[in-house]
């Protein structure tokens, strides 16, 4: 199962480094070709030379390689690997990654790595349980890293409870299941628009929303993590993408969203409108900055086509479209009415009367409706976890 993975281990400065070279063994034995990269402090810990004699491999911790100057190429590294597991991962390495902070080897492959990569924690049980622990994993997570729980036991301090590395044998079995599973939207193409849309009222302002595109890139990552290629339509916002399963298109208003959308559109199997578009635009943008003149200002605006729904009389027997209903009243209802009016498969609806959805935010709380099934409600999650939730119900969708 195992047989030819190339595995690039991560060993940070922490007590449970021993344990990588156990993992090491079992990795070799299994058919892995393992490398392993060391931040200067796992070195106090255990020595680079115990695992390069176990991974057949030179250890690098250093950018610098010999004394002729010679730099490691950690951009190499990033891109050899079938996968990354940082294994132990100290709250220092993980409060680093989850900000972009790059002050040793390690961290610059981690942001060079185009592969899955896997985070087994390992601290005290105060450190793995603080806020900011806590919220720099969620990060990495919202980054579609998976983020290994850390087991319960006696930790180096003498306390007892979460804080543990995985056991090497756990890990070799995660990794396992990792590689053996099965990609559900494997050959599928995938169209989805995230973040809002500016529409401009002159060169200076605009007509916005607070959406910040996370729902949406969030889902684009799942997707291809499944297996799609995704076509990623995305309005103004930051979007770091980490996968080369992921194109995406940038534009800023509701026409140019459309027209990308539907050069796009007869392509894909599966569509997911996440976008918050502007319904409205100005019906005659200013080509100069408007000055104040008065104590009001009345701007004319004109409907925006709905994207969503002009793309649901395109669609095709094959095609799964997937809405999202942002609402504020009768949730429900609106959500229902929107399913039947823009020709939906499935649609996704979030109140904003629910603390920690909607816009901006790392969590959601949702319910899928379908015309063929009873609501599925889900409790308050991250948002990677909820993008999950909508392809496990898109996949039924497809299976059905």
């Amino acid at each position: 199962m195992l047989k030819g993975k190339k595995i690039l281990l991560g060993v940070c400065g922490s007590i449970a480094a021993y344990k990588s070279a156990l993992l090491i063994r079992l990795l070799v034995k299994a058919g892995c070709e393992v490398r392993v990269v060391m931040t200067p402090s796992a070195k106090t810990f255990i020595t680079p030379l115990t695992l390069s004699t176990l991974s057949k491999h030179p250890v690098v911790s250093a950018f610098e390689k010999n004394d002729q100057g010679q730099w490691e190429n950690h951009v190499e590294m990033g891109l050899w690997a079938d996968l990354f597991l940082i294994a132990p991962a100290s709250a220092n390495t993980i409060a680093k990654m989850a900000h972009g902070l790059c002050d040793n080897l390690l961290l610059a492959t981690y942001l060079s790595a185009k592969c899955p990569v896997m985070i087994a924690p390992a601290m005290d049980l105060d450190m793995y349980k603080h806020p900011a622990t806590l919220q720099n994993l969620k990060t990495l997570q919202f980054h579609v890293h998976q983020v290994l729980d850390a087991e319960h036991g006696e930790l180096a301090s003498g306390l007892v409870g979460e804080g543990r590395m995985a056991e090497p044998e756990s890990l070799l079995s995660t990794i396992e299941a990792h590689f053996s599973k099965k990609k559900r939207f494997e050959g599928k193409q995938a169209l989805i628009t995230a973040g809002p849309t500016f529409e401009k009222i002159d060169p200076v302002r605009f007509i916005g929303n607070h959406s910040s595109g996370k729902m949406g890139l969030a889902l684009a990552h799942a997707l291809a993590s499944e297996g799609a290629r995704v076509q990623l339509v995305a309005g103004p916002g930051n979007y770091q993408i980490t996968s080369d399963s992921i194109a995406i298109t940038r534009v800023s208003s509701a026409d140019e969203m459309l027209h990308a959308v539907s050069d796009k559109y007869a392509e894909m199997d599966i569509a997911i409108f996440a976008a918050a578009v502007a319904d409205y635009r100005a019906a005659t943008p200013a080509e100069e900055k408007i000055k104040k003149a008065s104590e009001s200002m009345t701007i004319k605006l004109v409907k925006n086509k709905d994207i969503a729904a002009e793309m649901g009389k395109r669609k095709s027997g094959h095609q799964i479209n997937v809405g999202f209903a942002l609402e504020t009243e009768k949730e429900e209802l609106y959500a229902q009415e929107k399913l039947v009016k823009k020709n939906f498969d499935l649609i996704v609806l979030n109140s904003l009367n629910d603390n920690g959805a909607g816009f901006s935010v790392d969590t959601n709380k949702i319910t899928i409706f379908s015309l063929d099934q009873k609501p599925k409600r889900f409790k308050l999650k991250s948002k990677t976890e909820v993008a999950n939730d909508i392809l496990n119900s898109i996949y039924e969708k497809i299976q059905s």
